[in-house]
This record gives structure tokens, sequence and C-alpha cells, in this order.
């Protein structure tokens, strides 16, 4: 039911139910998360019912109220009835405005759950020990090891203890595998995609698959192993296998390391030198090379060269002298010493101007264009939250990163700047933004401004220029996505909201998810669930936890071991016992029903 009317409270009165604050796209992911998987009365706090995703949320089935407040006020939390609701979220606004609304809420009712988004993490880990019963999220950061991976052609990875888990496909897949995850890939059709199918399905797949290959081969898809073959099998699912394998290490950036050293080396050089001083200094240092060279070539005593090409350069010009180390190297002696004491004189004031643009005319405060000598980078287009988060991922990597943006006040440019990252900031044709940003010479584009049309519009600008550039967008539908993977090759497509929700989503039930790992456009969570009074998980064995699919137990932490992660736990009978925790790999849906699960109930 909808409210009608400007800050109406809900038509009925509700209690038990659970609040979404915000308009945007992450709270209309979490508010159909909410409805549709955990099966909860929803009611959700608009600050406009014409704009942004509020048109779309109104229209959601299961979604009891929804309320239009500019602001999130004390009158507001009171129409969405907070002192009888279980659990409210802040997914929109400032972290300021989400803090003051958080402690608002908490003030009004002291038991509720309270999950606030905010971009700042440190200050969020602060805000946790203020709450009685919050947890405080960043939807950016959630998303955005995606994003950076996806562009780097690289499995995004979740760590769990001392290891990390990532999804491998078909050729890929080795033996220190976990559990298939997925079948039926297809690119063409990503509906097809079964994600975590039911228990029966999984086991039967992987005793087909170890009779063909053993333990120790790799996983091919259904329908490569029956071209091998030449033995069709209808009853095997057709398309591309996933499985989930862990690694000892974060899996590497593939990029040189001495491409990495030039990198930095380049980037510190254009940092405090503009271009026409790099032309200055490169010239100058080229010119004092070549006299060395020469004077050594004249004379043959690298000590004595060293000593007096030092001095000339120096501004202690030392003449040439009949009957020195050496001997006498005639007029090309002086020449190059002339040379090399002249290139003395300028190195001295090229300095001071290095000083001067550096310090004094505030360099530091205006972010840089991408010098000539860019190459093999990525391109950022949009520096938003999520932009800035992918900015800083791919640099602490050691990743060459331009970034792109047409609002000058953007996040992201303040923390690029920071970073000593290239920044082209211009409100002018697309085109000529990533023609500035050296597309020709980068190795993938990440386009992740808040709009559909805005990152497609980069992707096939991009495309139009180099063909073969690795290409990730940011799109909200899943259609629009599907029609891109079927249309473009070397792609990816991610949805912000669509990580993040399933997060906060198990925050506000009180569950803790480690990770979320992209398998296409689907989500898949990697979630440590503890054996507790009231959780609904004490006494259940690992195969109740997987029958009803969507789940796999991928590892368990006994009570008496606590430190101890016992990988593919083998005892499928053992009854968890208060003080225990498994860790899982489970659909939206799948961790949906651990949370609802009665206690002691199936």
């Amino acid at each position: 039911m909808t409210s009608e009317g400007w800050g109406a409270p809900p038509v009925e009165p509700i209690s038990q139910h659970y609040i979404v604050c915000g308009g945007n796209a992450l709270a209309h992911r979490l508010a159909l998360e909410l409805v549709e998987h955990y099966e909860v009365p929803v009611v959700v706090l608009v600050p406009d019912r014409a704009r942004d995703h509020a048109p779309r949320i109104e229209r959601l089935e299961g979604v009891a109220a929804v309320v239009e407040y500019s602001s999130v006020t004390e009158e507001a939390l009171r129409a969405v009835r907070v002192e009888t609701a279980r659990g409210i979220a802040f997914v929109d606004g400032h972290d300021q405005e989400n803090i003051h609304a958080a402690l608002s809420a908490q003030g009004h009712n002291p038991a509720i759950r309270i999950v606030l988004r905010m971009f700042n993490q440190r200050l969020g880990a602060n805000i946790e020990r203020l709450l009685r019963n919050g947890t405080a999220l960043s939807g950016s950061a959630t998303a955005a090891p995606a994003f950076a991976d996806a562009a780097l052609s690289r499995p995004d990875s979740v760590q769990v203890g001392d290891r990390f888990l990532h999804i491998a496909y078909d050729d890929d897949i080795g033996s220190d595998r976990l559990c298939v995850v997925a079948d039926r890939i297809d690119r063409q059709d990503l509906g097809r995609i079964r994600l975590l199918p039911a228990q029966e399905g999984d086991a039967a797949s992987f005793v087909r698959l170890a009779s063909e290959f053993g333990d120790d081969g790799p996983i091919r898809s259904g329908a490569e192993a029956r071209r091998a073959a030449d033995t069709p099998d209808p009853a095997e699912p057709d398309g591309g296998v996933a499985a989930l394998q862990t690694l000892r290490s974060e899996p590497a950036v593939r990029i040189a390391w001495w491409r990495r050293l030039r990198w930095r080396l380049l980037d510190t050089l254009r940092f405090f030198t503009s271009a026409r001083l790099r032309v200055v200094l490169i010239t100058a240092l080229a010119a004092v090379l070549l006299a060395f060279g020469l004077l050594w070539h004249l004379n043959g005593n690298v000590a004595w060269t060293l000593y007096t090409s030092l001095l000339d350069l120096a501004g202690a010009a030392q003449p040439d002298q009949p009957g020195a180390p050496g001997g006498t190297g005639g007029t090309w002696q002086r020449v190059a010493q002339v040379v090399i004491t002249f290139c003395g004189i300028t190195f001295a004031p090229v300095a001071t101007a290095i000083m001067v643009e550096v310090l004094a005319s505030g360099r530091r405060g205006q972010p840089r264009n991408p010098g000539a000598g860019t190459r093999d980078h990525v391109v950022v287009v949009g520096l938003g939250n999520v932009g800035t988060r992918v900015v800083s991922r791919l640099h602490a990597l050691g990743v060459p990163v331009v970034g792109l943006e047409s609002d000058p006040q953007a996040r992201g440019i303040s923390a690029a700047r920071a970073l000593g990252v290239p920044v082209v900031v211009d409100d002018g044709p697309l085109a000529e933004q990533l023609r500035r940003a050296r597309l020709k010479h980068s190795r993938a584009v990440v386009a992740v401004s808040g709009d559909d049309a805005t990152n497609l519009e980069a992707a096939l600008e991009a495309r139009a220029v180099r063909p073969d550039v690795r290409v990730v967008l940011r799109l909200f539908d899943d259609s629009f996505a599907s029609h891109v993977y079927a249309t473009l090759d070397n792609v990816a497509s991610r949805s912000t909201s669509y990580l993040a929700a399933p997060a906060f989503a198990a925050a506000l039930m009180g569950r803790e998810v480690l990770g979320t790992l992209a398998v296409f456009r689907h989500v898949l969570l990697i979630a440590e669930l503890s054996a507790e009074l009231g959780s609904g998980l004490i006494g259940r064995n690992r195969h109740d936890l997987e029958d009803g699919g969507g789940v796999r137990v991928l590892a368990v932490r006994l009570a008496r071991r606590p430190r101890l992660y016992q990988w593919n736990y083998a005892d499928r009978t053992r009854a968890l016992e208060p003080g225990d925790s498994v860790v899982v790999a489970a659909t939206r849906s799948g961790l949906a029903r651990l949370n609802t699960t009665p206690a002691g109930g199936d």
C-alpha cells in the first residue's frame, strides 16, 4: 500500500517492519531484496516521490508504504513509525546526515537495528561504537573491487581467514576447487545461468566431472566435454561452468615489474614538473650525457672525465690544460666542456621553477592532465563515490590510472589529486575527453557514472577509437546489460546497487557478509554465520543448510577450535553447536532462507 500526499504517514498502522530511507538505486535494490527474499514488511522514506528511483519503488509489490519527506527529520521518523520497527537503513544523503538520522532513530527506539551507508569507512567504524545495534557499510567500497578486477580481467576475491576465495571458469578451474557455483553460462543469454542449483544437481555434476578428468584435471564446460567425446548427453546442462576456488594469496595483477617501475618514475616526474620543464630537463640531461661520452672517448680516463664534468656542471669550469691526465682533446673537448657548463647553469633556474610551481603556485591544489608518456593505463569515467574507490584500488595495485570527470566539484577529483593521479576535468564532448585521457594507449575503460546512458556512450565512444579496448560498465538495468553483453565483445557489466544491496539487507538481519563475488550480472555472497541462540542454526547440519539450494557450506569453525577454518568439512551429519560458525557461499535467496529459518526447524 502506498501513502497519499506529501509527508503523509502510512495509511495503516504497522509494526515489526523495516524502514529504508532513500530514493536512489541502492534504496530500490534494498527494498526489493527485503520484500522478495526476506518477505518482511517494508516502509520506504523517499525525499521526492517524483524523482530518481522513487516512482519505481512505489510500484514494487510487497512495499507496505512509501512516505515522502525532503529530509530524515524527527517528524519523518515518527511518520514511518520508527518506534515499532525492527530495523532501519539509511542509504542516501551525506555521511553527516546519516549519522544524525541514525542517532535520532536510536533515540526513538533503542532496540532497533540500524544500518547506515557511509563513504568514510574509518568514521563509520567509530560511529558503530555510538550505536547499540548498528553497522556502517560503504556501498562503493563493496562494489569497487568488482569493477577494478573486471578492468584488469582479474578474478575478484574475498578473504576468509588466511585464504582468498575467487571464481574460476571452465578451463581455469583446478584441483583446489571447493564447489561448482554456476552452470549453463551463456554470454548470449545470461538469464540461463543457474547459480548454486539444488544440491542433487551439483553433486551429479561433480560425479561427471570427476569421472571424466580425475581429481587433478581441469574442468571444462559441459558443451566442450561432449564435443571432445562426441557423445551428446542431453541431461547435462549446456554452457559454461564456474567454480569457487581458494588461493593462499590475492590473485596477482599481471603487469611486469619494469612497467610498474617506469610508470612510477614517470608519474613522479610529471607530478613535480610541467611539460615544458620536462622538455628543458630532458634536453639538458641528454646534452650532458653526450658531452660526457665525448670527453671519455677523447681522453680515455673515466675518473678524470667524471671529475671534470662535475666541476663544469657545478659552474666551476675546469679549462682544458695541455698535459693534463689523459692529454688534451683539442677543440672537441672544449666544446663538450662548454656544453656541460651551460647545461649546469640551466639546471639551477629550472630547479627553482619546479619549487615555485609545486609550493608557491599551489600546483598540488589542482588536478593534472595525463602526460604524453601515459601508457597501458585504465581510464575511469566518473569520479563519484564508486569511481573514487576504483581509482584508489587501481592505484594501490600499481596500475596506471587516469580519471575523467565533467563536474569540477566531484568528490573524486580531490582524492585523485592527493594520490597524484591525472584527471581530465571537462564538460565538453566525451570523445574529446577520452582523447585527452590517452584512450589510444589505454588497457581498459571503466565507466561508472551514475547514469546508464552516459556509461554506454563512453563505451561506444571508446570502441569507436579502440575496437579492442576492454570496457567495464556500471549499469542498473539487467535487460539493458544483457543486450550489451550480447552485442559487445570484451565487455563486463556490474551494478553497484546489485552488488551492495545484499550486504545491506543481511546487515539489517544481523548477518555479516564478508564480501560479494560477481558471476557476470549475478551476485554470490560469502558470509560467516554464527550458531547462537535464536539464530536458527543450532542443531542443523551441513545437509540441512544446503538442502534447499542456493547455499554451499565452504568451511566450519568449531567452538573448541575457533581459529581453525576446516575447509570442505567432511562430516555432513554433525549438528552445529553453540559457538560454532560456518562460512557459506550463498545466493541472495539462499542467505535469506538461512536468516529466516526458525530455531530448530527445517
